[in-house]
């Protein structure tokens, strides 16, 4: 209710403007985690048990600054980042757009962020209570973008619950290259070995844009190396047909009209991995139906943002509380009963 009072206030701002202002509000609020409680939604991935399903996906906290509050708004997990070795500024703005005639979001951001040393001063600082992942990437100006990706495991698997690495951008000029089989194995085996003794699953976040091919190879090496997840998907770079006047902002495309995508990529990698590989399932999720259907559909684990743009922070208890009348409808005693069933 108070989300809808001040929604006209919010949107009258600068799309990024507001969304720093709403990280100064968590910041300020700025609870602890709550503690674990064990209910029919709590699932366990690559080892790590979630109390719930739901999770904040890479991009609303891309400098780890309010981990803690997205957890005590009620998402079961959050995914900071994406984080760079260095800092950079992004790309020139304005470079974030709402459409909202369509529920979406264009975005072009290119990684802006403070660096590694600075997230990792702000996750060092955590009590640790709740599911944090932390959603790695490149610089955009690096000339050895594997290497950047090794100095960020080294620096964050000491802090993290769970690594992602992001190769599906596609507001970094060549990144999503990074996808073709060559070079994925490349990167991950340099990934695998610099994360060394430590535990910590790595997640493989992909782009929605790919070919019936490259998502088998994807598949395929995802298992081989034993990754915790894959993470189903990124924006898209395509552009169904949208009534916002922002519809043709070049970036990467969030939110309603990504959902179909998303959901289908989720349902080929289901069927190319034969549930081996779990699975998050992310875009265009706005609603405990869109999250069920999603994890019908073989996720083990979903994210939204986007659909927070529109429904204000008390998004996430509210897909949760769905969520329970979603198994009992189905008659599932659990999430982990619910995967895939579809």
């Amino acid at each position: 209710m108070f989300y809808r009072l001040i929604r006209p206030a919010l949107f009258a701002l600068d799309a990024e403007r507001a969304h720093r202002l709403t990280i100064a509000a968590l910041k300020l609020w700025a609870p602890d985690a709550p503690a674990h409680v064990e209910s029919p939604q709590a699932t366990t991935v690559a080892g790590l048990r979630f109390p719930n399903p739901l999770g904040m996906a890479a991009g609303f906290d891309k400098d780890a600054e309010v981990p803690d509050a997205l957890l005590a708004l009620g998402f079961g997990f959050a995914e900071v980042g994406s984080i760079t070795p260095l800092p950079q500024p992004g790309n020139p703005k304005p470079r974030l757009f709402r459409l909202v005639e369509d529920e979406a979001v264009i975005n072009r951001m290119g990684f802006n962020n403070g660096g590694g040393a600075a997230a990792a001063q702000n996750l060092a600082l955590r009590k640790r209570r709740g599911i944090v992942g932390i959603n790695i990437g490149a610089n955009k100006e690096s000339v050895d973008r594997v290497a950047d990706y090794v100095s960020m495991t080294r620096l964050m698997a000491p802090l993290a619950d769970y690594l992602v690495v992001n190769i599906s951008s596609p507001n970094t000029p060549g990144l999503r290259a990074l996808q073709d089989e060559g070079a994925l194995v490349g990167l991950l085996d340099a990934v695998l070995e610099a994360r060394g003794e430590l535990a910590v699953p790595v997640f493989l976040k992909v782009a929605p844009d790919l070919e019936p091919a490259d998502v088998d190879a994807i598949a395929r090496i995802a298992i081989d190396k034993a990754l915790g997840a894959l993470v189903v998907s990124n924006t898209t770079i395509a552009r169904p047909p949208m009534h916002s006047a922002h519809a043709g902002e070049a970036g990467g495309l969030s939110g309603q009209p990504l959902k179909s995508a998303a959901l289908d990529r989720l349902r080929d990698f289901r069927k190319a991995t034969g549930g081996a590989m779990p699975l998050v399932g992310v875009g265009g999720i706005a609603t405990a139906e869109d999250a069920f259907a999603r994890i019908r559909a073989g996720a083990s684990l979903v994210q939204l943002y986007s659909a927070m743009v529109y429904a204000g922070p008390g998004i996430a208890r509210e897909v949760t509380a769905g969520l329970e009348t979603c198994l009992r409808q189905y008659g599932f005693g659990s999430i982990a009963e619910a995967v895939g069933s579809e």
